[in-house]
């Protein structure tokens, strides 16, 4: 066999497993771009090993996305703790819900690196306890552990009773309608009386520097954006689950993309999460 077949070989192995391979680089960091350059670098590390000795590719590639993951993760998290406001997972945008909801991408940030990788290996991509060791360099009885003290930090943060695809859609649609058109008593009776808003500009564009708590201080925020909507615009791209949760994609006044999750609880918006930060949205273009 020649060089150049195998190495066409190898890409025809790799092809079919990026994009599973894509999922888990980006539930570890949150981050579109940094999942794509880890996913690259674990190709060029894939073209370069001795591929004669690998058994199971997908395995093998698993395992070199993860430990790059863990490496990456060292230095993501000061750069969370030195971002400029509310810190929220690059939006991903999908036709069908997802398990891996926004909220608990948020409750992920809370764990360690390891615990990260244990409960997404396990819980998530449903790989055994022998598997989840291999990957992270562990035994399995610590696996086991790590894993069980994330499903403790993240247990609040599971899937909440999912409302049916299409009335969920309208609710974005009539949210979205209200906040633009400055439809107060209707967005009123949208929201839970403990509702949260949080938006990412990442000091990069306007955006509330906490989290805003409570329907009164939403409803100021949402009475003040709702005038300047009306002023300059804001035009509905479209509509979908934003990291497993309903909300939809605009084009801004200032010619930027947004993205607005929606979380629903008992029929209420529980919370609002905003990115306006334009290096999260690029990959929306």
């Amino acid at each position: 066999m020649t060089a150049v077949s195998t190495s066409q070989d190898a890409v025809a192995v790799f092809a079919p497993l990026r994009p599973t391979l894509v999922r888990v680089a980006y539930r570890m960091l949150g981050s579109v771009a940094d999942a794509e350059d880890v996913v690259q670098d674990a190709f060029i590390r894939w073209m370069r090993a001795d591929r004669g000795e690998v058994r199971e590719p997908e395995a093998f590639l698993r395992r070199t996305v993860t430990r790059l993951c863990l490496d990456q993760l060292k230095s993501a998290r000061h750069r969370r703790e030195t971002y400029v406001g509310p810190w929220l997972p690059d939006p991903v945008v999908e036709e069908e819900e997802d398990d891996v909801t926004l909220p608990l991408m948020l409750a992920l940030e809370r764990l360690t690196p390891l615990e990260r990788a244990a409960f997404l290996l396990h819980d998530v991509f449903g790989l055994g306890f022998e598997e989840v060791a291999a990957t992270v360099q562990r035994d399995p009885a610590a696996c086991r552990q790590l894993a069980a003290r994330a499903r403790g930090h993240v247990r609040q943060a599971g899937p909440r009773f999912r409302m049916e695809a299409r009335r969920g859609l309208a609710l974005a649609e009539a949210f979205f309608a209200a906040s633009r058109g400055g439809d107060m008593r209707t967005l009123r009776a949208m929201l839970a009386e403990d509702v949260s808003a949080h938006a990412d500009g990442g000091g990069k564009r306007p955006a509330a520097m906490e989290p805003i708590l409570g329907i009164e201080a939403v409803m100021a925020i949402l009475e003040k954006l709702a005038g300047l909507f009306r002023a300059n615009g804001s035009k509905l791209v479209r509509t979908g689950f934003v990291n497993g949760l309903l909300g939809f994609v605009t084009l801004e006044a200032d010619g930027e993309l947004q993205t607005t999750a929606l979380d629903i609880e008992d029929g209420k918006i529980a919370a609002i999460y905003v990115v306006r930060n334009p290096d999260k949205l690029r990959h929306l273009h």
